[in-house]
């Protein structure tokens, strides 16, 4: 069955605002679930949970696109007919890593309501966004596969087959193989699951071969906090030998010179583009050689001239495949879109490890990166906003500033995990990873608050809170905000420099320079004339009281107007009924006085 693109059109040429969401937990309505429970005790969402309300109420908040994450098929340990369960010693949690991929051809059959007929009920699914004018992201996760991997789909592709595992590297071969003399005393691969419930710490095909983790961990012994359960993948380049990947095939190469692990990943990519998927999120993209990705986009895009690829990756990882700036590397390749994970520590750092909202301005630049950044303030790797553990114990009015900031930053995509619009905080020990402040994706459960929205399917927020409704609304406030063409097309101006000797800018009795809570921006369209003031107030208790803003000339003459007579009236779009009127004159001097502005609060105050 192959999914259609019908009613599209709605989503074309706006941003994509990505719904982020994991099909296990997103519709699993099962109440009070046990730590480390089984599917059985703890039940699971599926393909069929995701119904036509829920998608109305994600598009209506006003998204353009949702990530089904976690839906390839995964090392688990459920078991089902013609599919064992997995080896507890290479599975992370009870159900298992969603990276840890056990067969790229497939979905997993903990989403079917019929395993047997998971693939139709996936497609199925695809159908239903896609009518809702919703756009679909799958995972794509090119570093590594699970232990298991073996595909009973495309077995002629499945990875490992044909390899010779007397060589470490060969540039033909899937994996990486381990020698007798590397570290961890050699044969057989000693997992660090011995004595854990059901493991003996090995995992019988490895006993007389292994394979690299991962994470490059070269032994056959690997830490607990190594990628142990999974194995890298070789894209016809030891990484042992450096960075410097300029021998592989160029972006025009035909198939049969490319290293085998292209072909299958182009396979692949193929697959789930005639399936109807729209787009992928790459994991861990900075560990695959740059020259696979000028191949594979170019590749992928002649077949759907529209395919979305978004990158997560990190400069600062020493395993990157470039002595580059990786990121911009990734844009350069191909990818519409790389994680903004440099903005998201400096805001999070504002709570929990000093930083002062003035070092936004240290990422703030005219690059392509900084438009095209796929910016969030969670995701299924990243702490939940309303944890009482984290982001100063502040609970889900944290996501106001943060979110009104971040995403209003550029032009890029923008991420909201699902549960971050009603206050998920991620409480309590779920299961592999215990209290970490994040809802597990290791383990089968349900997200309480998000619960409450679902409602037992009808998805209609039945048994929210006023102040959890009211927070939903925010959001869908803010993404409509985000949609006009100040944001959408138009360039980016920060105030914080400016205002660092401004007395009047937010600042405390005890601070010496301004813009230690308080955060300032334009943005302009020139097209339209469109303009917005963005401010936030990251504060957990003050509120910020005199406020006034400086803008200065170069910024005025920017936005298309004069500082020599008339005057500016500004209106919040956001998040109140405030609106002033200031004279021309006074804004590169006096500034644009403010309302008070309240502790964790935001405005976005379009020009008039």
């Amino acid at each position: 069955m192959t999914a259609t693109h019908s009613n599209l059109p709605s989503a074309a040429g706006l941003r994509p605002l990505i719904y982020q969401l994991m099909p296990r937990s997103f519709g699993n309505t099962r109440e009070a679930p046990v730590p480390n429970g089984s599917l059985a005790e703890n039940g699971c969402g599926t393909f069929n949970d995701i119904n036509p309300a829920a998608l109305t109420s994600i598009r209506e908040l006003g998204f353009t696109h949702v990530w089904l994450t976690g839906v390839l098929e995964q090392a688990s340990g459920t078991a089902y007919p013609n599919r064992p369960a997995d080896a507890a010693d290479i599975l992370k949690g009870v159900a298992g890593s969603p990276y840890a991929i056990r067969d790229y051809f497939d979905v997993c059959p903990d989403y079917a309501s019929d395993p047997d007929r998971r693939m139709e009920e996936f497609t199925e699914l695809l159908d239903r966004c896609h009518a809702h004018g919703l756009r679909v992201i799958i995972d794509f996760v090119p570093n590594h596969v699970a232990r298991s991997y073996a595909s009973d789909v495309r077995p002629d592709l499945s990875f490992g087959v044909g390899d010779d595992r007397s060589a470490f590297f060969a540039r033909d071969n899937h994996f990486y193989y381990l020698r007798a003399g590397d570290p961890g005393g050699g044969p057989p691969l000693k997992l660090p699951t011995a004595g854990k419930p059901g493991c003996t710490g090995h995992f019988a095909p490895e006993c007389e071969y292994g394979r690299v983790t991962g994470n490059n961990v070269i032994s056959w012994a690997p830490g607990e906090f190594d990628w142990y359960e999974t194995v890298k993948l070789n894209y016809g380049h030891d990484f042992t030998q450096g960075r410097d990947t300029s021998h592989l095939p160029g972006p025009y190469a035909a198939p049969v010179v490319v290293p085998k692990t292209w072909r299958t990943m182009d396979q692949i990519v193929a697959y789930w583009q005639r399936l109807g998927v729209d787009g992928f999120r790459v994991d861990m993209a900075h560990l695959v050689p740059m020259p696979f990705w000028r191949w594979l986009v170019k590749r992928a895009r002649e077949r759907q001239e529209g395919v979305f690829f978004a990158a997560e990756a990190y400069d600062n990882d020493p395993a990157k495949l470039t002595d580059g700036q990786v990121l911009d590397e990734l844009l350069d390749a191909g990818f519409d879109a790389v994680y903004d994970d440099p903005s998201y520590d400096v805001l999070e750092g504002l709570y929990d490890s000093g930083k002062w909202a003035n070092d936004l301005d240290d990422l703030a630049f005219t690059g392509a990166r900084f438009h095209q950044s796929l910016r969030y303030a969670e995701n299924h790797d990243e702490v939940r906003l309303a944890n009482p553990q984290v982001w100063g114990g502040l609970g889900m009015r944290v996501g106001k500033p943060v979110c009104a900031v971040l995403f209003g930053l550029g032009r890029g995509p923008l991420m909201i995990y699902q549960g971050q619009e009603v206050g998920e905080p991620a409480v309590g020990v779920k299961g592999y990873c215990g209290d970490d402040a994040r809802s597990s994706i290791f383990d089968y459960g349900s997200l309480p608050e998000l619960l409450k929205w679902v409602n037992g399917g009808n998805y209609d927020g039945g048994r929210l809170s006023p102040e959890q409704k009211a927070l939903r609304a925010w959001y869908g406030r803010l993404l409509a905000v985000l949609q006009q063409a100040a944001f959408v097309d138009g360039g980016y101006y920060g105030l914080n420099y400016a205002n660092r000797d401004n007395p009047h800018f937010g600042r405390l009795d005890d601070e010496g320079v301004s813009g230690h809570w308080l955060f300032a921006f334009l943005r302009h369209d020139p097209g339209s004339g469109q303009a917005f003031l963005v401010l936030a107030n990251f504060h957990p208790s003050a509120t910020l009281r005199q406020v006034r803003v400086r803008i200065p000339q170069d910024a005025i003459e920017l936005l298309g107007r004069t500082a020599d007579g008339g005057t500016w009236v500004f209106s919040d779009r956001l998040d109140s009924e405030w609106s002033g009127t200031v004279p021309a004159a006074g804004l590169a001097g006096e500034g644009l006085a403010l309302p008070d502005l309240a502790p964790c609060s935001a405005v976005m105050l379009e020009f008039g």
